[in-house]
């Protein structure tokens, strides 16, 4: 523990936690507010486009970047798995959505000399509570659900809920919502400057997702906007939560006005997104996907569409994450006992916590949903994933999820470089080798 750390606890100990809760808030304030100045207040005057939820940000922040790119504009995203100004992309290695402020003040800068017409963010329930986006005016807010995440940090849904608010609180002049989670109603209240739109199959839905075809490599989506304007779109986005993604992209492009043939271009332009039902193999006789996946909302979307899509089995190889929501564990258990035909539970980042311990309350669910049988557990996570590579048939899907696109994790207090494709293809080279 650093001194500052430690000066840090001492003041925490010494203060009631109402009064330490003020000196926190107004530190962050002033921070965001020291930082932005020292780069020149670069996200002033700029078109912003915020994305938030608890799952679907990467992938709908990515579909709204193809097709405002796809409309001949020129565009500036922050997303978890990607980073990219004027064109130029990287991968996002900082294993976080929103980065210092340092860093995203840096980010706004080299956009605004990029002369970008609109900023793409993924919006963290972190940042707006830790007050880093208090300099940043909203454009464009998009909701893409709600469901259990990071009530280690937030407490209660409630306030996880109250917290990703914020970005609709000062009237950004479009905002788009989903108007089939069971969160609609607290958001629905939040009013636009100009225009809110919602999308679902709900049929009170301004955007209806009308009908939806899946395949293996892809999505179809017949999507009725206004009663009057129907789009025909197809993505090379698997699962049915990727229409939701796609569709609400659309509702926002749809706002700001981009031109109908625009949208279905761009949306087909997205041909994947790391670590997002990524594949990591090609020519096999059976899938092997990388899925970010680490919420039990995710895992059930995408295992949802793993199965719908699979001839054979799914073979799953998962675990949870150390010092975070202890009680989605179990429950992250029951989904994939529920829809995985095989399950090789393992480690996925335990930080600082006893990874057997993590491994036991995930089992807990599992074997109370009846999947004790169909389980093995294999704590090292390369001998994981091997063991499901040796087993995986014709027709099978290797499903990992939990880690995606990051480069690196964290075990033990300790970060390793690792990447799931990247272990897969190295485990496969090797399993060739006479």
């Amino acid at each position: 523990m650093t001194k500052k750390q430690q000066v840090v606890k001492k003041v925490r100990k010494a203060l009631p936690a109402p009064a330490v809760k003020r000196l926190e808030e107004g530190y962050r304030k002033g921070r965001t507010k020291l930082v932005s100045a020292r780069y020149g207040n670069p996200a002033r005057g700029m078109k912003v486009i915020g994305v938030t939820g608890t799952n679907g940000k990467t992938t709908t922040i990515n579909f709204i970047n193809e097709i405002l790119k796809e409309a001949g504009l020129k565009t500036a995203m922050f997303s978890t798995a990607l980073i990219e100004i004027g064109g130029e992309t990287k991968r996002n290695d900082l294993n976080a959505t929103v980065p210092s402020m340092n860093l995203l003040m840096k980010f706004f800068r080299d956009a605004r000399k990029a002369r970008v017409d609109y900023v793409l963010l993924e919006v963290s329930s972190h940042a707006l509570h830790q007050h880093k986006l208090d300099n940043v005016r909203f454009t464009a807010a998009v909701m893409t659900n709600i469901t259990q995440d990071h009530l280690d940090y937030h407490g209660t849904m409630e306030e996880y809920a109250a917290v990703k608010a914020k970005l609709f609180k000062g009237r950004p002049k479009f905002i788009v919502l989903n108007r089939d989670d069971e969160w609609f109603d607290f958001y629905d209240k939040y009013q636009a400057s100009s225009h809110k739109i919602t999308y679902g199959t709900h049929s009170e839905a301004e955007a209806k997702i009308e009908h939806v075809k899946l395949y293996k490599k892809g999505s179809e989506a017949r999507v009725l906007i206004d009663s009057n304007t129907k789009l025909e779109l197809a993505t090379a986005l698997p699962g049915k939560y990727n229409v939701y993604n796609m569709t609400a992209a659309v509702s926002l492009a749809y706002l700001l006005g981009v031109d109908l043939n625009h949208i279905i271009e761009g949306v087909a332009n997205l041909e994947g997104v790391p670590g997002r039902y990524e594949r990591a193999v090609e020519g096999l006789e059976y899938e092997v996907i990388v899925d970010y996946a680490h919420t039990p909302d995710g895992m059930e979307k995408v295992l949802e569409a793993a199965k719908s899509i699979t001839k054979n089995r799914v073979i799953l190889v998962f675990g949870a994450t150390g010092d975070r929501d202890k009680q989605k564990r179990p429950v992250m258990g029951e989904i994939a006992t529920r829809f995985a035909d095989r399950i090789i539970l393992t480690d996925d980042e335990n930080y600082t916590e006893d990874a057997q311990a993590i491994r036991d309350q995930v089992m807990e669910g599992i074997e109370a949903a009846g999947g004790g049988g169909k389980t093995t557990e294999v704590g090292d996570r390369r001998e994981a994933i091997k063991k499901a590579l040796s087993i995986a048939k014709k027709g099978d899907t290797v499903l990992l999820t939990g880690l995606g696109h990051e480069m690196f994790r964290i075990t033990n207090g300790e970060a390793e470089p690792w990447n799931d494709g990247d272990v897969v293809r190295e485990l496969l080279a090797e399993m060739k080798k006479p």
